[in-house]
């Protein structure tokens, strides 16, 4: 096969057609997704109801996983660990990390966190400042939070042990929903349950040609029926993990890999891809449509009257260039609000000569619970015109000298965005030098605290706060590095002066030749 045949052939997704259904046996019933408004035998499209794909739907994940598998450190202690409970704290600790956070992102955290607090009950000793501090820069700090409010639960609760189904886990634990409940469960547990994440739904939608909005009530379900039609009764743990690996590596949402699919031969949208390049092939020669071309394929939902809750909608119909990527719809995001906060670089300098900089612990609640950053207000709408003496104000409290504030200097902006914020940081920088306040007495803010750079690294800050820091440091340095050069082109100014005035000295005294 030609290199350009090869990319037509992935891009949009071939396999081999796997014939009609089997009859559903009496055990699957349960879990077939109908169409709406379509008798049962025409839905069998959108589910898994032939126990024989079924067990070699099974087979072909593990032995996949098996061979290609990332090493990754919490699969690990899942299966090196011996203590039930330490095994599910390991899974339970990636599980949160992993929520919204990439893998290689979330590795060095992981680390970290599990040399430090090796068990629940080490956790549960924690301060959450210290758990802020490990967390920082990760994104989502309650994640963090909630983590070691659950291991306080766990060990004044219930005597130090995890809960062992997923019901339990997701009941009693903060921050433990259906899909990690079911992670840990399945992992650490060995319960027989399937989970449905990001990963899970793009296979699943994929492989059932499933179009509907996956965030919706009834479709979210029918993901759900399925997962816990597929899962492995004997390697419940690996099988989950193997899906949501192929989703993460194979399965990807914009350029799927479909030719290292191991379960290509039972995906529907790639069946239906090799169709859609069959019928464009014989176009090109201009052969007359092929039976094959002009029937409907027998894996393609039946219903034509788009009243099928689960097919592609019809307002959004399949799109050829697209092939397996046209599943799953994605769903519209709501436009993340839009603020604007004023934010202070307040500098002084201690005895040593080094600087120091002041930060505020925010709330306990709220956005970046807990954590702290430097003296901050968010401006009210018509506030975004005056942020500087908006700020000035505010400053007051740590400054106590209109003199000081008027020095306020303009640094730039800095803009973060959040999952659900499109934050922009009006940046100010002030120096506090000793004659503008009695630094003998110090401030009386038990949640603002005097720290150097390398403190101000270590303590529990958000992202956002360390971009502030270095917009700061590149203005400084460009300000320090304009005043040299205002300064050399000063001396030679004067240099240039200086030698005017020498030679009109020497002019002035020099003997004239005729004389």
């Amino acid at each position: 096969m030609s290199k350009r045949r090869l990319s037509a052939h992935c891009k949009l997704g071939m396999q081999q057609n796997i014939g009609k259904q089997q009859k559903s046996p009496k055990k699957y019933e349960d879990d077939v997704t109908l169409c709406k408004g379509v008798p049962s035998q025409h839905s069998l499209c959108h589910t898994f109801s032939d126990a024989a794909e079924i067990k070699d739907f099974r087979k072909r994940l593990l032995t996949w996983y098996n061979k290609c598998k990332r090493d990754l450190p919490w699969r690990k202690m899942a299966t090196s660990e011996a203590d039930a409970d330490r095994r599910a704290y390991a899974v339970w600790v990636s599980e949160i990390m992993l929520q919204q956070t990439q893998v290689a992102s979330v590795i060095s955290y992981y680390n970290r966190w599990m040399q430090k607090w090796p068990t629940l009950q080490e956790l549960a000793e924690a301060s959450l400042e210290e758990v802020n501090e490990l967390w920082a820069g990760l994104g989502y700090y309650s994640r963090g939070k909630r983590l070691q409010e659950g291991a306080c639960k766990v060990v004044s609760q219930m005597a130090g042990h995890m809960p062992r189904t997923a019901e339990e886990l997701q009941k009693l634990l903060p921050g433990v929903g259906k899909y990690t409940a079911g992670a840990i469960a399945s992992i650490a547990f060995g319960q027989v349950t399937g989970v449905v994440d990001g990963n899970v739904i793009r296979v699943l939608c994929r492989a059932r040609t499933i179009g509907a909005d996956p965030t919706s009530t009834a479709v979210a379900d029918r993901l759900w029926a399925l997962a816990h039609t597929l899962v492995d009764p004997a390697h419940p743990g690996d099988f989950n993990q193997a899906v949501m690996e192929l989703g993460a590596t194979v399965c990807t949402p914009k350029t799927p890999l479909c030719i290292e699919c191991p379960v290509k031969q039972h995906c529907r949208a790639y069946h239906r891809a090799e169709k859609d390049l069959k019928v464009s092939a014989e176009r090109l020669l201009g052969k007359p449509a092929s039976k094959y071309s002009q029937l409907t394929d027998v894996e393609e939902c039946a219903n034509t009257t788009g009243s099928c809750s689960l097919c592609l909608p019809p307002s959004e119909p399949w799109d050829p260039s697209l092939g397996v990527a046209n599943f799953p719809r994605k769903t519209t995001k709501k436009k993340p609000r839009i603020e604007h906060t004023a934010t202070c670089v307040l500098q002084r300098r201690c005895i040593g000569g080094e600087p120091e900089y002041l930060i505020v612990q925010r709330p306990s609640s709220g956005l970046l619970a807990g954590l702290w950053e430097f003296p901050s207000l968010l401006l009210e709408p018509g506030q975004e015109k005056q942020p500087k003496s908006v700020l000035a104000d505010h400053l007051q409290t740590w400054v106590g000298s209109d003199m000081a504030v008027g020095h306020l200097q303009h640094v730039g902006e800095v803009l973060h965005i959040f999952s659900h914020i499109r934050q922009t940081y009006v940046i100010y920088f002030l120096n506090l030098n000793k004659d503008e306040r009695n630094w003998d007495r110090e401030v009386e803010l038990p949640a603002s605290r005097w720290v150097t750079k390398t403190e101000f690294e270590s303590s529990a800050i958000s992202t956002a706060m360390k971009k502030i820091l270095k917009a700061y440091e590149a203005w400084s340095s460009k300000i320090s590095s304009d005043k040299v050069v205002k300064r050399k082109r000063d001396l030679k100014s004067e240099e240039r002066s200086s030698c005017k005035r020498q030679l009109s000295l020497d002019s002035f005294f020099a003997t004239d030749p005729k004389n």
